[in-house]
């Protein structure tokens, strides 16, 4: 999980430089806990660690379908529930999937588990606005249905976490290490290292993820988007009143969210409401992959908690076991053949 970390140096170069440039213009504080404060130079201050863990899911579940806010004791009931549904643990059993190895044997449940439930934080509280889902757009809080090309991706994805893969493109960026699983971009709850950290100047900002250790130099200078496709887009950002507004384009194919494609239009807005809180909200607009664009929302608390450096199948280990097992299913599912 977090330990040690492999930073390209071109990146930790430009956040330094962006750090120190931060750094050496004062902020001023806030004077009460609900006044924002502002830089140095009149934008609003969102520099800080943000934490977006939360158990509100990011679409409506269907026995709430009709229901757009918990009250708030359903709030508080339904992040138990969800607290104890989420615990790996307690979620163990010993019975036996319907697939065995090359040797014979079976593969236990608990196996799939990987860690157990100390390494996992996927937070105990629902967001503070008592939303039953993080979409807020459609009204009925679920993502829009996949076109018929997304769902053949999808797909072949299950192909690929069935233990078949071809070969390592087969697999998620999160599983290689490339982009984080819950960092998008865009940003999304998940099981843990769930924080970002910003940092500032007058034409830049940094959205550092804490997962995979991913950084995003945004300028904020009119410079239009290039040709030159990345893992995780090109941004650029404006300020449209105490809004920040991040536009991702370029993707170099899917990212680590929700099977998108490379043709993913990606639209971030982070608005500090308070002292202690982050609204940030995303829309995504993919015609290759949803039937139409979409937005979530998720209010992020400020913390003192430093970031930790995320370490991710150092050597990839993790992928040459998988692919040199799905080979051996192969294998012997050929030999069950010939017999």
């Amino acid at each position: 999980m977090k330990g040690r970390c492999f930073v390209p140096l071109a990146v930790i170069a430009i956040v330094s430089v962006v750090m120190g440039a931060a750094s050496a213009q004062a902020q001023t504080a806030p004077t009460d806990s609900s006044t924002p404060s502002k830089t140095a130079w009149g934008d609003p201050d969102l520099q800080g660690i943000w934490d977006f863990r939360t158990v509100t899911p990011l679409e409506r579940p269907m026995e709430l379908s009709d229901k757009e806010f918990f009250t708030e004791q359903e709030a508080e009931e339904y992040a138990n529930q969800r607290v104890l549904a989420s615990d790996v643990d307690l979620q163990r059993e010993t019975t036996v999937t319907d697939r065995g190895n090359v040797n014979g044997t079976v593969e236990t449940v608990d196996l799939r588990g990987a860690y157990n439930n100390f390494w996992y934080d996927r937070g105990t509280d629902v967001i503070e606005t008592r939303r039953t889902s993080l979409v807020i757009d459609p009204a009925d809080g679920r993502i829009p249905s996949l076109t018929a090309e997304a769902r053949q991706r999808l797909d072949a994805k299950m192909k690929v976490q069935e233990g078949l893969g071809e070969g390592p493109e087969d697999f998620p960026l999160s599983e290689r290490c490339i982009t984080g699983f819950n960092s998008g971009p865009p940003m999304v709850p998940g099981g843990y290292n769930q924080n970002v950290q910003l940092f500032q100047t007058p034409d830049h900002v940094v959205i550092l993820n804490e997962m995979v250790h991913s950084a995003r130099v945004v300028p904020l200078d009119g410079r239009p988007h290039g040709e030159i496709p990345q893992w995780m887009g090109e941004s650029r950002g404006r300020w449209e009143g105490d809004t920040l507004v991040v536009e991702t384009t370029n993707f170099l194919r899917e990212t680590s969210f929700k099977n998108s494609s490379s043709n993913l239009q990606l639209v971030e807005r982070f608005r500090r409401v308070d002292a202690d809180t982050l609204l940030y909200e995303f829309t995504v607009d993919d015609p290759t992959t949803w039937t139409r664009a979409w937005t979530a929302q998720i209010p992020m608390k400020r913390t003192d908690i430093p970031m930790f450096e995320y370490a991710c199948h150092e050597g990839n280990y993790g992928m040459f076991g998988s692919l040199s097992g799905a080979r051996a299913v192969e294998r012997d599912a050929s030999q069950n053949q010939e017999d």
